[in-house]
């Protein structure tokens, strides 16, 4: 891997974070259990990690 894939892989973790991070605290503010919240989160992050991936081996 090249420098602007390491770089590239990074953002999208990152950004798959601060999807996550935010789906948690919509679903807590929303009244939700946390354990709920917590897979709400996660799913939110997988999901949009899972279409970075699909977009990358489309290109």
């Amino acid at each position: 891997m090249n420098l602007a894939q390491i770089l590239s892989l990074l953002l999208a973790v990152s950004i798959a974070l601060n999807i996550a991070i935010t789906a948690y605290l919509v679903a807590r503010a929303s009244g939700v259990g946390t354990a709920p919240a917590i897979l709400t989160g996660a799913s939110a992050g997988a999901t949009s990690l899972g279409l970075y991936f699909a977009a990358v081996a489309a290109y």
